[in-house]
């Protein structure tokens, strides 16, 4: 007897499907049956198949996010090279 199927619409941004197809190409599979594996998995494991929270990072890793967010928002003021090879010649002459 064969299983009975139903369709399933759902949006998405254009460049992320395209993103994932090509994902699940490189897997040898489409992203119907990409999708279809995660709703299984899902219903195997009763929930979400895998850790959804927000990241979190030892005090070193949030420290240097903070201080690029500060020097791309000019809160702090750092210098600028024209080239690698002016930043290395400055390097090596300390």
């Amino acid at each position: 007897m064969a299983v009975k199927t139903a369709n399933f619409n759902m949006r998405m941004e254009e460049q992320k499907k395209a993103d994932a197809e090509a994902l699940y190409r490189t897997l040898g599979m489409t992203l119907p049956q990409a999708v279809n594996i995660f709703i299984s998995q899902s219903l195997l494991v009763g929930g979400i198949p895998f850790d959804v929270r927000l990241p979190r990072f030892n005090l070193e890793t949030e420290m240097a996010m903070k201080e690029a967010e500060d020097i791309a928002s000019g809160k702090v003021k750092t210098k600028s090279y024209h080239s690698a090879g002016e930043l290395f010649a400055e390097l090596d002459a300390e």
